[in-house]
């Protein structure tokens, strides 16, 4: 499953998401695509066209309901606008946020109260720039509103600070539901991103944001469950969506993932080898383990 975020109106309108949808049909069967709308303005005259157009890329498919409420005029407007068309079509809302304001994430907390389905926050890596005690506090609003917050190690968001990571042990202590994802793939805002999970559990693991099997939770089950998805089990009568990863420990498969099988309702979508070759003095192979790759579909 994939969650992309789809920039709309502007001189693109919904160009960019009628080509996502395309895309999301075309792939069906090797991946599940959720698109998440995204208007640049909702609130004053400017905001007008913006909020026309998010209702119209709803009626077209769009999965939830998304934005940046940092990049408005009037963010809580904004956050409101967002939290009201979502209530009114029955969907998720996933907004990007640097959340460095603690007054304005208690008022989007307040707007979310109650609000079903759920919230998504991300990547709110400003958190950390509040201090301890501030940042606690604020994450106790986000786990009393059910707000979900994604961590962006990779970084990633659009025209919003990328550095930082959001605390993630703060936000689990304080009861928020916490995921990770691999932030942007090769654009303009992480022109090296490769949308890799097990890379963000490796990242969040190797910087002491979390252990080892609590980062591949963070983009494994917790992920599914802010998106929506069954549980997944190794068992009869859970649905086949597993990756097998070549390793003997899980600190071990995050750190050197480079074997992998994707299976993806009930079928083998993806399979990736790598083979790493030590040679002797005389330039002849030695030994064989995993380093340069090819791909198999």
């Amino acid at each position: 499953m994939v969650r992309s975020h789809v920039g709309i109106g502007d001189v693109r309108g919904l160009r960019s998401l009628e080509a996502v949808l395309q895309a999301r049909h075309a792939l069906r069967g090797l991946v599940d695509v959720q698109t998440v709308a995204v208007p640049r303005v909702l609130t004053g005259v400017a905001g007008a066209d913006g909020l026309a157009m998010l209702r119209d890329a709803l009626k077209m498919g769009a999965s939830a309901v998304g934005g940046c409420p940092d990049l408005d005029p009037d963010p809580s407007g904004y956050a409101e606008a967002v939290l009201t068309l979502a209530a009114e079509f029955g969907l998720p809302v996933d907004l990007h946020s640097a959340a460095g304001d603690p007054a304005r994430l208690a008022r989007l907390a307040a707007m979310a109260g109650g609000l079903r389905p759920g919230v998504t926050l991300g990547p709110c890596h400003g958190l950390a720039a509040l201090g301890p005690e501030g940042a606690a506090r604020t994450a106790e609003r986000l786990a009393a509103a059910g707000i979900s917050v994604v961590a962006l190690p990779q970084g990633g968001c659009g025209a919003l600070d990328r550095g930082g990571v959001a605390p993630v042990r703060l936000l689990r202590a304080a009861g928020v539901r916490v995921t990770a994802g691999s932030g942007a793939l090769a654009d303009p805002a992480n022109p090296v991103g490769r949308g890799d999970p097990l890379e963000a559990a490796f990242l969040l693991a190797s910087h002491g944001a979390c252990p080892a099997p609590r980062a591949y939770d963070l983009i494994s089950g917790e992920a599914r469950a802010v998106m929506g998805l069954p549980e997944v089990r190794v068992e009869a009568g859970f649905p086949a969506e597993l990756l097998a990863v070549r390793g003997e420990n899980l600190a071990g498969v995050l750190s050197l993932a480079y074997s992998r099988i994707v299976i993806h309702r009930g079928r083998i979508v993806s399979r990736t080898s790598a083979v790493r070759e030590y040679c002797d003095s005389s330039g002849e192979a030695a030994l064989d383990l995993p380093r340069q790759f090819h791909r198999e579909a």
